[in-house]
């Protein structure tokens, strides 16, 4: 008998499982909103940008101290510390739109507070805001980008383009809300930080809605403590803290090396300029050549890397020898939220990834409500450049949990978006 090469004969192929062929579908139609997801977090962090800009230079303007500015800057970090868990139940439960929904409602109103009474206590009410508005919504769309990703090299591609929106942001919004204070008023800078949660979203709109499957009374109930019990992903999250507080530990000591120096307020910009700079390239980087680059082996050369660089910063000669030694350390530091993400998303369950995030949320902003104020009392009972040795040692007590993180995961391998999904 002769077969029929157009017939079709289900008996030679089987049917694919329909979880896998509904979760490719689903991703295929997120992937296609990628770009409006990353500009939902742009116009989001730029709301927030926005506002610590003119706030900090509001209260300088009104004659207030800079222990004023460092307060209001503290709350940026404080109300995502308050809120971090709770957005990731939401994420998890209700998915992008209403977690994004609620920061939006959120910074709107701290804004449009600020914008109507200008005073030290309703632009602190704004900052609070607006630090809290981000942290809700960064959660969820942080969940909703691992959804657009079937491996894990479209995983740490997707991850690079959420670690560069707020660089982006970072670059642009406050040079505009400083034009506009110059040219126009402090209003006007208020203004701009209302406009942007509006803008958000019509951008967060363009995003298809896929709500999670109903959680069931138990799923509910777990606490999100409840996942450290697993090591992969306690050693991670230690691994991350440790490389956030190096971050805050250059952003402190190069403005006080600089100053000890007698470099001038431009020179020590560039010195921090170079830094975002390199932190952006290797994040570009990493989208091209996501598909060659192991997770871990990443990390731990970045860690290595820091360590060195953290070490001999104090003796770099001049703005020149300063800008290499800030490049590195950006080259460094700036790898690790993708590669810190892509493997979060592949060591906890799908179902719980909102929580995780928020785990990861409420450790990286303890560590930078905390880490200023331990390394302006060492860098003020020794040198200025005690909080990079600090951290310079710390790095190298970080390889061991990098190395159990490295031996838990021979024996249980990363897996694939799908297969979490499946699972």
């Amino acid at each position: 008998m002769t077969h029929d090469p157009n017939s079709t004969d289900s008996a030679s192929d089987p049917p694919a499982d329909p979880d896998t062929l509904a979760h490719q579908a689903s991703a295929a139609a997120l992937r296609r909103a990628f770009p409006w997801l990353i500009a939902t977090l742009i116009t989001l962090h730029a709301c927030m940008a926005s506002t610590r800009v003119a706030a900090s230079l509001w209260v300088l303007d009104q004659g207030y101290g800079e222990w004023t500015v460092g307060l209001l800057l503290s709350l940026f970090a404080v109300a995502p510390m308050a809120l971090a868990l709770w957005a990731g139940r939401q994420a998890d439960r209700y998915g992008f739109h209403r977690p994004v929904g609620i920061g939006v409602s959120m910074a709107l109103f701290g804004a449009c507070v600020a914008l109507a009474w200008q005073g030290v206590w309703t632009i602190a009410f704004s900052c609070l805001l607006s630090g809290g508005a981000l942290s809700v919504a960064a959660v969820a769309i942080q969940r909703e980008a691992g959804l657009m990703a079937d491996d894990p090299s479209q995983l740490k591609r997707v991850f690079s383009w959420v670690a560069l929106g707020p660089a982006l942001s970072n670059a642009l919004a406050p040079v505009v809300a400083g034009l506009l204070i110059d040219h126009v008023s402090f209003r006007a800078a208020f203004a701009l930080a209302a406009l942007l949660p509006l803008l958000c979203w019509l951008m967060a709109r363009r995003v298809p809605s896929h709500p999670p499957k109903p959680q069931s009374a138990a799923q509910r109930a777990r606490p999100a403590w409840d996942l450290l019990r697993q090591p992969a992903l306690r050693q991670l999250l230690l691994l991350n803290v440790v490389l956030a507080a190096c971050w805050d530990a250059h952003s402190f000591v190069v403005p006080v090396v600089g100053h000890a120096r007698g470099l001038s307020a431009s020179s020590i910009g560039v010195v921090l300029g170079s830094f975002a700079v390199a932190a952006t390239v290797v994040r570009l980087a990493i989208v091209r050549f996501s598909q060659h680059l192991d997770e871990l082996k990443a990390l731990r050369s970045a860690m290595l890397l820091a360590t060195v660089v953290l070490a001999g910063y104090y003796w770099l000669p001049g703005t020149a020898g300063l800008m290499v030694g800030s490049a590195l350390l950006g080259l460094a530091l700036g790898s690790v939220q993708p590669m810190v993400l892509s493997m979060l998303h592949q060591v906890t369950p799908h179902e719980r990834h909102g929580q995780a995030l928020g785990l990861r949320m409420l450790a990286t902003n303890g560590a930078t409500v905390a880490m200023p104020v331990g390394f302006g009392l060492l860098a003020a009972a020794s040198v200025a450049a005690a909080p990079m040795w600090l951290m310079a040692s710390v790095l190298l007590l970080a390889q061991l949990p990098a190395r159990a993180l490295s031996r838990q995961l021979a024996r249980e391998p990363l897996a694939s978006t799908e297969e979490r999904v499946q699972g």
